[in-house]
């Protein structure tokens, strides 16, 4: 096998409970925090996934609880169409290489994702976000549950 683990349908993978350990870097301060937690990908009536994250970010010693909730729609060939818990469109995944980059401009602002699953129950995201304001590193590491 390669450096990657190839997923033929990205919802058939993502479906179920994983733990979550974000690590969040300031590049232009030198600031770090960290969020851990979980996240439950859980099929909707309608088609897709709901997902949804919660834990503890612990951003310059201080803990708070936080959470998000994402969409993810079926796309052509096993890939899927990641949208805000409004509706608004995110970005596109890919997985059928094992890697996958996508954009997404939020005003001044643009994220860069990384996606790469690593096998069977191991996934990783790292998104660098660049902005007049903003030069951050958020990398996350996901390990299915059960």
């Amino acid at each position: 096998m390669g450096e990657f683990w190839p997923v033929p349908d990205v919802l058939a993978y993502l479906a179920g409970r994983w733990r979550v350990t974000r690590s969040v870097r300031d590049l232009a301060s030198g600031a770090e925090g960290e969020f851990t937690g979980g996240t439950r990908f859980d099929a909707q009536e309608a088609g897709g996934l709901l997902h949804h994250e919660s834990g503890t970010f612990v951003w310059q010693g201080v803990a708070r609880p936080a959470e998000r909730t994402l969409r993810f729609l079926p796309g052509p060939g096993g890939t899927a169409d990641v949208r805000f818990a409004d509706g608004r469109p995110f970005h596109d995944l890919d997985l059928s290489s094992g890697r996958h980059i996508a954009d997404h401009p939020c005003a001044a602002d643009l994220y860069r994702g990384e996606f790469t699953v690593i096998d069977a129950d191991r996934w990783r995201t790292v998104w660098r976000v660049r902005g007049p304001a903003k030069d951050l590193v958020l990398a996350t590491d996901y390990v299915r549950e059960g």
